[in-house]
């Protein structure tokens, strides 16, 4: 017995001193991962910037940056196609990918993200709605998509309060809760032929199209609530110890929820006002960050900001590349990627076993 003793203080004693060296370690790991992230995002705007249905040279995109030729074909693609392009992609990624985090962090659950609970429904719904009272009004559709975004995700939060607040109950609530709006944005399909023309790319997510002045304001509501929620993440950690430890510790939690989930409706209406119903990023991308870098989200939001502003453009880069000079929405290329890893996210929570009839 002396024995074992000594050897369970000798073990403590020795994870002890070496825990500081550990520290360093994960710090240094995880300094160039971030670096990884910075330098894998700058490639991907790069790369999306040269490779198209058309593609430039370098030394012309740095005559466009420079002014040196304002005249040119190139200067005309970079400005109006390209750079609203992969600064659209880059917010989208970035704020739906953050938002994934906020909303599992909220509910308590890893399954969570603005596809799967219905949020990015909500955003189309409400979306459609403003095109028919508001057609010109691009700028409305913003406040439209964030109505409908921040709507939905009280309804599935309250849903789920109501049941037994269950993970499984979440999801059941959120794909309820889309049936309904997306009954609702097939209707208004049907019957307003003018917003149909232009709702398949929207249906599936798409990055085409865009201009500087089509994303100003989504890009300024984008940003402010990313860095907001980076102020925030403390509440979010907080929060994942459950209600009653949140509560000892002195966390408002109700004003703490619903400030969070004003945060990520914020970030999912606006990109589904200017991108349509882009899918999976706000799953995807925070659980390959959690596997990086861990559970703490005051590194988690920001290298998820990262990771999903990449991803985004990588996407929308395969689909302009890979069926040229046709174009594949990113949302498809996405939804390709997201199907299957939903899938297995779903069967190791169910630690891989077989369910019989």
């Amino acid at each position: 017995m002396l024995t074992n003793k000594n050897k369970f203080r000798q073990s403590t004693s020795d994870t002890i001193h070496s825990s500081p060296d550990a520290f360093r370690e994960n710090q240094r790991r995880s300094a160039l991962l971030i670096c990884a992230l910075f330098i894998l995002l700058i490639i991907s705007a790069c790369l999306g910037i040269l490779i198209g249905s058309v593609k430039i040279a370098p030394g012309d995109v740095w005559q466009v940056l420079t002014g040196v030729d304002r005249s040119s074909t190139a200067y005309i693609l970079i400005t109006t196609v390209r750079i609203p392009r992969v600064l659209g992609g880059m917010l989208a990624g970035m704020g739906l990918a953050c938002a994934g985090v906020i909303l599992q962090g909220v509910m308590n659950n890893s399954l969570a993200s603005p596809n799967t609970i219905g949020v990015n429904s909500g955003s189309g719904f409400a979306v459609m709605i403003g095109m028919i009272f508001f057609p010109f009004d691009t700028r409305l559709l913003s406040l439209f998509a964030f109505a409908g975004a921040f709507l939905t995700s009280i309804a599935v939060f309250w849903l789920a309060y109501m049941a037994d607040s269950s993970r499984t109950t979440i999801i059941l609530a959120g794909i309820t809760i889309s049936s309904f709006l997306n009954a609702g944005i097939n209707t208004i399909k049907l019957l307003d032929t003018d917003i149909s023309v232009n709702l398949t790319a929207f249906m599936l997510g798409s990055l085409s199209g865009l201009t500087l002045s089509k994303i100003s304001l989504p890009a300024i509501l984008i940003l402010t609530a990313v860095i907001i929620s980076f102020f925030y993440s403390a509440h979010l950690n907080v929060l994942g110890l459950g209600d009653d430890i949140a509560r000892a510790l002195g966390l408002n939690v109700n004003r703490s929820r619903l400030f969070l989930l004003l945060l990520a409706s914020v970030m999912a209406g606006c990109i589904v006002s200017y991108s349509g119903l882009l899918s999976f990023i706000g799953l995807i991308v925070p659980h390959i960050c959690r596997r990086l870098f861990g559970n703490d989200s005051r590194l988690l939001l920001p290298c998820s900001a990262l990771l999903g502003a990449s991803f985004v453009l990588l996407c929308d880069l395969v689909g302009r590349v890979l069926f040229a000079p046709y174009e594949l929405p990113a949302g498809i290329i996405m939804a390709f990627i997201g199907g299957p890893f939903f899938l297995y996210l779903l069967f190791k929570k169910n630690g891989g076993r077989r369910v019989n009839a």
